[in-house]
């Protein structure tokens, strides 16, 4: 699995959550994990959570960290597990950050002091399956209660955090690989 941090701002509409887009973008073939800075604005028609639809919650924030992911040969339940995983190993990178930090995970979602933090979605392809997640950089002008990893949380150097947790993702994946690879059947 290969990762890069994108240095050009992009903003998120929803539309980069498709089968070959970090290929077609950044040359980068087979699984892999990006992440970029920019403007969130995710409309309904482009909506992936069909509850957001029916709901009709578009998703808004000023900055955010994006992380893109693309497995292929993995199906929408394990791609669920491994967003998960992500968020997990988010909320450990910011507990090592923050000391004392109060963090919750409600599923896929990342709250601070009842102040919610990430926005995540894991679908299906027909060649592959993706994972968006995005934490706000910036929590002004969110439309429900959020928290911010500069504004709120004092975190800055958004690029050496998220280098940090593509890294630890990569290696989660290679261990799980390795320990699929050497048990025996029984």
């Amino acid at each position: 699995m290969k990762s890069l941090f994108i240095e050009e701002e992009i903003k998120y509409i929803g539309s980069q959550l498709a089968p070959h887009w970090i290929y077609k973008n950044f040359g980068i073939l087979g699984d892999a994990i990006v992440s970029f800075i920019g403007e969130m604005d995710v409309k309904i028609t482009e909506m992936v959570d069909i509850e957001d639809v029916i709901t009709n919650s578009p998703i808004y924030s000023k900055k955010m960290v994006s992380f893109i992911l693309e497995h292929f040969e993995m199906g929408l339940s394990e791609a669920v597990t491994r967003q998960r995983l992500l968020i997990c190993i988010i909320i450990e990178e910011l507990k090592k950050m923050k000391k004392n930090l109060e963090v919750t995970r409600l599923g896929d979602d990342i709250y601070i002091d009842d102040k919610k933090l990430s926005v995540s979605i894991a679908t299906k392809s027909l060649t592959s399956s993706l994972i968006h997640i995005g934490l706000n950089i910036n929590s002004e002008g969110a439309p429900i209660k959020a928290c911010g990893l500069e504004n709120d949380l004092g975190i800055t150097n958004i690029k050496e955090f998220s280098q940090r947790i593509m890294k630890r993702y990569i290696d989660e994946n290679a261990e799980i690989r390795d320990a699929v690879c050497k048990v025996r059947g029984v």
